[in-house]
């Protein structure tokens, strides 16, 4: 099924449903992806270490993935 097609499944049952609670559910899920950026669920940590290597492709400190393996076969 296509995403459109999706789309309309979705709309349908949420058209046919009396259930506050449902709808309350959709609303809050389409709320939290809409505010949430995964940068902020990622700990100090986590960005430091992103942010690190980041740095490092820029200075081109990079291994060579089949180099890699080899070593850690």
């Amino acid at each position: 099924m296509n995403i459109q097609a999706e789309k309309l499944e979705l709309m349908k049952l949420i058209l046919e449903t009396d259930n506050p609670s449902i709808i309350e559910s959709i609303r809050r899920l389409f709320k939290r992806e809409l505010t949430t950026d995964f940068w902020e669920t990622l700990s100090p940590e986590q960005k430091e270490d992103i942010l690190e290597g980041i740095t490092e492709i820029e200075r081109g400190e990079l291994v060579d993935y089949e180099d890699f393996i080899k070593k850690h076969k």
